[in-house]
């Protein structure tokens, strides 16, 4: 039992609708933590407002309120359950936090006698009021940047003059750097000081002089009741001081640190925490160290929680941070609790790796029109990858092949840049690719010392990208047949894919694999064992490598594979990779359910995803975790060495959807809807035929390839007209034009981001309804519909971007009756195995098909948590042919109406386009739940409904 045996109700606050600086990493250790009350069996319950996560899932805890994140919510809990003990607000990022503080200052936890656990309120004001925290540690003896506090705009004046440019500003009690700016010159100070007073809820900022260029590294430190400390993992970001961290490349362990330096932090780390206040749990502490021979430390900040790190450090070393923090904020100690993946050592330990982690950011500038695009104290990535590697080159590679943004990997891809002064502008003024062109800059010969002056990128990196262009440069003096085997086998150990050989040797990727196959380069898998393999790890988290062979002593040759192959059945689910806009964490829910559904029927379960923020790859959610890109030479290489019964590709959004095709061209068993019935409804061409077939209307469109066919084709038509590329995710490149120069200009904006896509034209149903169902088809052909939704938005509002509405609340009998058939016949049509979503627009009485999509959804998991019904357990046991549609006993319960609410982050970009139209721009959702139509909520947002569309 835990030290304080009086807790044993614990209320938890979830961190809300996704949005940039606040993402999924939250849902993952809200997880973490309700799974870690639940085995000391203390009753949990928890608020959070958003529907897709699967911490909001009924199975997580004992008590879920679908709520919003306000005090009234807080206090209509407290009233139901005036059990309840304590409240942990750790898990849930800023907004947890702010919602804390928020409660205690109105005095509601001591009213309700409810203690503050893992934190207490004093650490959280001193950490996040920066003139306290400044004075703090002015008294333990930690440096800081010469800074001074501002709550007004004349004393923000005062401050820079007597500091002098350049300056950064930061918002206190803000997230993600909302606020933050660096400002170089004096013009812009006015309007980025007045920016950052309006941003913080308490009108203060804190005014520094900038460190630019000097290095920054993060610790992630756990501390016990007893005053026991262990620091769990040391982060340095490969960018200098002046980017956000969560916009930054980051590594791990740390790469160009000395030890005494290290020593020091490390002293210094455990020193802050233990002055900011006395509680148990997580701290994240950032520092900055001056890049010359003396190291000189500075404290940056410190957050008393778990942070966006956190998720990124568990998964780098396989420890549990929020799990393990949950427990200490019981009162256990470290000493008292086990090494969850050796399970014979105790959690009072440091992590040891013998590998190296790469996480890159995900940014999706494309949907925020006229954003600034570099990259500053502001973040801007909406998600994240991690590579793993037995060397910073390997990890470097594997997450640049994570991004999914057509590039193989750093170079010999083509896909570089080529112009001097983009490249210099670019590293000048950093930019989201600047991963990239660092390797592009070294090709064109610019000097490194010229590459460090500008970036202040470590020497040290640098050398690494050049060692890596000498190769690339070295192994393009071969074809395929004469390439050595040591340089084939270099070029693998430091990460490049077959792909990007085959670019360097002029051949097929095919040609590579086989040559690789012919030579016995292969790839060998390692354990996640957060010990550098002194003790026998019991969890089964494996990343690849490649492995000069070992010769034994009677001659026979062999590489050391750690993963070890079982004769069960397997079945293996492909994640959905980095989180970006149209595929978030809703499809990490959908995977998440499947392994869970997989497991209860039988099969050994087996994970592949590289997303480090989210739950799909906690190390003990599958039976084995590959922790890889999700890219077809690695996704291959482990199906060889697994050999499952198939793969489940209709979970993972579109990432796992693209590579059906491969799949099925190399004979690999796709599990539920076959490719061919994927294909054919994302072919506009045969789907519509299949449509005309069924007798089912659809709006009246043709086919494109270049502007000139464009412009033909809008004579048939008539305009409005809506244009959209083939074979893209979250209404990318779509638009609504009104005449042919529009149609011209748009074609031709489109081929240039995606050369060689076939276009989609639609005659565009002006102030049509849009509706969409969901629903689950088994292979004998009966179909259940989970869900029908009508959307607030008029049709043109990206689906994605609409309030949607379960159940309809405006479609009267006759077109519910056409959704319903429409749903039956197509599901059926397309041979649908497991899930099918389904788009519809309404016009005078008559439901056209917008699309079907024969994959899991967006709106599922909403769906899910409305009708408090497990859909996606049961089309998982649908696809594995284990169960039929006709052998669940559906029962969905809602009162009233459930609406899903997408949520926008649109303050990270200032003069961005705010209006709606067919590309989605939410990044996350929240749930509402109303009584009835005459609610005031409701009536507000029906009256707002046309105010954002646009073309």
């Amino acid at each position: 039992m835990p030290k304080d045996n009086s807790i044993k109700s614990v209320l938890i606050i979830g961190s809300g609708p996704i949005v940039i600086g606040q993402a999924c990493e939250f849902d993952y250790s809200g997880s973490q933590s309700l799974r870690s009350l639940r085995e000391d069996g203390i009753e949990t319950i928890l608020i959070n407002s958003n529907p897709a996560t699967i911490m909001t899932d009924p199975s997580m805890a004992d008590h879920v309120y679908l709520k919003p994140l306000t005090t009234k919510s807080i206090i209509e809990i407290l009233k139901a359950h005036p059990q309840i003990d304590a409240v942990l607000p750790t898990m849930g990022g800023q907004t947890a936090l702010n919602l804390a503080i928020e409660a205690d200052e109105k005095g509601i936890w001591k009213d309700f006698g409810v203690k503050l656990i893992g934190v207490d309120i004093d650490a959280i004001n001193i950490t996040e009021d920066r003139e306290q925290f400044r004075n703090l540690m002015e008294k333990i003896g930690v440096p800081m940047a010469p800074q001074a506090t501002a709550n007004s705009f004349l004393k923000g004046k005062e401050i820079a003059q007597k500091f002098g440019f350049p300056l950064c500003i930061r918002s206190s009690f803000t997230l993600g750097g909302a606020g933050a700016a660096i400002v170089y010159d004096e013009k812009d100070y006015d309007k980025l000081l007045t920016h950052g007073l309006e941003v913080s809820p308490i009108h203060e900022v804190m005014i520094d002089k900038a460190l630019l260029g000097w290095k920054e590294y993060e610790l992630e430190l756990l501390r016990d009741s007893n005053d026991n400390v262990v620091i769990i993992c040391t982060i340095e970001n490969m960018d200098p001081m002046g980017i956000h961290t969560g916009d930054s490349i980051t590594v791990a362990p740390a790469m160009t640190l000395s030890d005494t330096t290290f020593q020091k932090m490390r002293d210094m780390a455990i020193h802050m925490m233990r002055s900011i206040g006395d509680f148990a749990g997580g701290c994240n502490v950032q520092f900055a160290v001056s890049p010359d021979e003396k190291e000189d430390i500075i404290a940056i900040e410190i957050n008393p929680r778990v942070s966006r790190s956190s998720a990124l450090a568990s998964k780098a070393t396989g420890y549990p941070i929020a799990k393990i923090a949950t427990k200490l904020a019981l009162g256990y100690t470290l000493d008292e609790l086990n090494n969850q993946i050796t399970k014979s050592t105790s959690a009072l330990f440091e992590p040891t790796l013998d590998y190296v982690i790469v996480k890159i950011p995900r940014w999706n500038f494309d949907k925020f029109e006229g954003a600034d695009r570099t990259l500053g104290l502001q973040m801007k990535s909406v998600g994240e990858v991690m590579g793993i590697g037995r060397s910073f080159q390997e990890a470097l590679h594997k997450a640049t092949q994570s991004l999914e943004i057509k590039r193989n990997g750093l170079g010999a891809d083509g896909k570089g840049y080529k112009n001097y002064e983009q490249i210099i502008e670019k590293l000048t003024y950093a930019s989201w690719d600047r991963v990239f062109v660092i390797y592009d800059a070294i090709a064109m010969g610019i000097p490194l010392s010229r590459i460090h002056e500008i970036t202040k990128i470590d020497m040290w990196f640098l050398k690494q990208y050049e060692e890596l262009f000498h190769l690339e440069k070295e192994i393009s003096n071969y074809k395929v047949d004469t390439l050595p085997k040591e340089l084939l086998l270099e070029a693998k150990q430091k990460g490049y894919g077959d792909r990007q050989i085959a670019h360097m040797v002029g051949c097929l990727e095919s040609q590579v694999y086989k040559l690789r196959e012919e030579m016995g380069v292969k790839r060998v898998y390692k354990l996640v064992d957060t010990c550098a393999a002194e003790f026998k790890a019991q969890t089964p988290y494996y990343y690849s490598t490649f492995e000069a062979e070992i010769e034994k002593a009677d001659g026979t040759r062999y590489v050391a594979n750690e993963s070890i192959v079982t004769d069960k059945k397997k079945v293996v689910v492909l994640g959905s990779g980095p989180n970006r806009i149209g595929q978030g964490i809703e499809f990490d829910y959908s995977c998440v359910h499947g392994v869970l559904a997989a497991k209860e029927v039988g099969y050994e379960t087996i994970m592949i995803n590289c997303n480090p923020e989210t739950v799909s790859t906690d190390f003990d959610t599958a039976d084995k975790l590959y922790f890889e890109p999700v890219f077809w030479e690695h996704i291959y290489d482990i199906i060889q060495h697994e050999k499952p019964e198939g793969v489940i590709v209709q979970l993972g959004g579109q990432t796992a959807l693209k590579l059906a095709e491969k799949l099925d061209k190399y004979g690999i068993k796709i599990i539920g809807t076959s490719f061919e019935a994927l294909d054919l409804a994302e072919d506009r061409g045969r789907f519509s035929e299949l449509l005309t077939e069924l007798k089912i209307p659809f709006p009246k469109f043709g086919v494109a390839e270049n502007a000139e066919e464009a412009s033909k084709l809008a004579d048939t038509l008539d305009f409005p007209l809506l244009v959209r590329p083939s074979y893209v995710l979250g209404g990318q490149g779509m638009k609504i034009v009104i005449n042919k120069q529009e149609l011209e200009e748009h074609v031709i904006e489109i081929l240039k981001h995606i050369p060689n896509n076939k276009l989609l034209l639609d005659h565009y149903l002006d102030g049509a309804i849009e509706a969409e169902a969901d629903a689950i088809c088994d292979a004998d052909g009966n179909v259940y519909i989970i869900g029908i939704m009508e959307h607030i938005e008029p049709c043109g509002v990206h689906s994605g971007d609409s309030n949607a509405t379960l159940p309809p609340f405006n479609l009267g009998e006759f077109v519910m009756q056409q959704i319903k058939d429409h749903t039956h016949k197509i599901a059926k049509a397309l041979k649908t195995v497991g899930l099918i979503n389904i788009q519809f627009a309404v016009k005078d009485d008559t439901v056209y098909i917008i699309e079907a999509n024969p994959r899991a959804s967006r709106t599922v998991p909403f769906i899910a948590k409305a009708y408090g019904e497990p859909y996606v357990n049961y089309a998982t046991k649908v696809m594995l042919g284990e169960k039929k549609v006709t052998d669940f006993t559906f029962n969905p319960q809602l009162k009233g109406y459930a609406i899903k609410q997408p949520v926008f982050s649109f303050n990270k970009f200032a003069n961005v386009n705010k209006a709606l139209g067919p590309e989605m721009k939410s990044t996350g959702e929240s749930i509402l739940f109303i009584d009835d139509l005459k609610d005031d909520q409701f009536y507000e947002l029906y009256s707002r409904r046309k105010m954002y569309l646009t073309r």
